[in-house]
């Protein structure tokens, strides 16, 4: 039992998974002192130029994938490159918004895109690390069966991911289950499918904007809130000052009005 243990806790992907929760919520704490002005912690500029720290993701994920195919290296050594990558994809998929905008929106509405990325990267971390197969077919079928299988498969991926039911497509990848059911299911109304499929007044659409209506809370958004803020509140309208009876502001007014 022990040597099972120590087998499964010696994994690379153990080790990706660990370095890339760690460095995210290490990042997010030192992203939150910053913002805040509290602690030695401020933003990294070079010659007057903010430095992202997903420029040091992608710097890490380049280097321990191009070791990790030159070199092939045993134990510890692949630890260490799995422990480099989880550390490079924590650094990169926080500011995955950033790809998505070209802009610094890390703590505005778009920026808690990041965080939904980090999530949807550990639950995949936690399917591959108990090596849930992706398609788990028999090869002794036959390639035909095979062919097919996985094409079938790969359309229910499709359909989930244009119906806009994104983690479910994704984690169907490793679980084709999931993929199969997203695929059945209503698709979001502002997904490409609902906008081809769904015509404005009809059934299907009026039933989309029932069950994800605007500002509908993600059932992970509470998660989301812990590390994003919670999103901002429309603020109440503005209502223009009224002017004295005499000012000439108000002149100008009734003048409008007599026009």
């Amino acid at each position: 039992m022990w040597a099972e243990v120590a087998s499964f806790l010696l994994r690379p992907t153990f080790f990706m998974l660990v370095a890339l929760v760690v460095t995210f919520l290490v990042t997010r704490y030192v992203t939150h002192m910053i913002r805040s002005g509290r602690g030695p912690f401020r933003d990294n500029t070079v010659g007057g130029m903010h430095i992202h720290h997903e420029v040091y993701g992608i710097f890490l994920l380049l280097s321990a994938g191009a070791l990790e195919f030159a070199y092939r290296p045993d134990p510890p050594g692949v630890q260490v490159l799995a422990t480099l990558f989880g550390i490079g994809a924590a650094l990169t998929l926080d500011e995955f918004a950033l790809w998505l905008h070209l802009d610094d929106v890390y703590w505005g509405p778009e920026g808690r895109r990041s965080v939904d990325a980090v999530l949807l990267a550990v639950i995949v971390g936690g399917l591959m690390l108990v090596e849930a197969a992706p398609w788990d077919v028999d090869a002794s079928d036959g390639a035909t069966v095979v062919g097919v299988t996985l094409g079938v498969n790969l359309l229910f991926i499709v359909v989930a991911l244009f119906k806009g039911r994104i983690v479910l497509g994704v984690v169907g990848f490793l679980v084709p289950l999931l993929a199969f059911v997203a695929a059945l299911r209503l698709a979001r109304p502002r997904s490409p499918w609902a906008r081809r499929f769904y015509r404005p007044g009809s059934r299907r659409r009026a039933r989309s904007e029932r069950r994800f209506p605007a500002g509908r809370n993600h059932w992970w958004d509470p998660l989301v809130n812990m590390f994003a803020g919670r999103p901002a509140l429309p603020g109440p309208a503005a209502v223009p000052p009224v002017q004295p009876a005499g000012s000439d502001a108000a002149a100008r007014e009734r003048a409008d009005d007599a026009r």
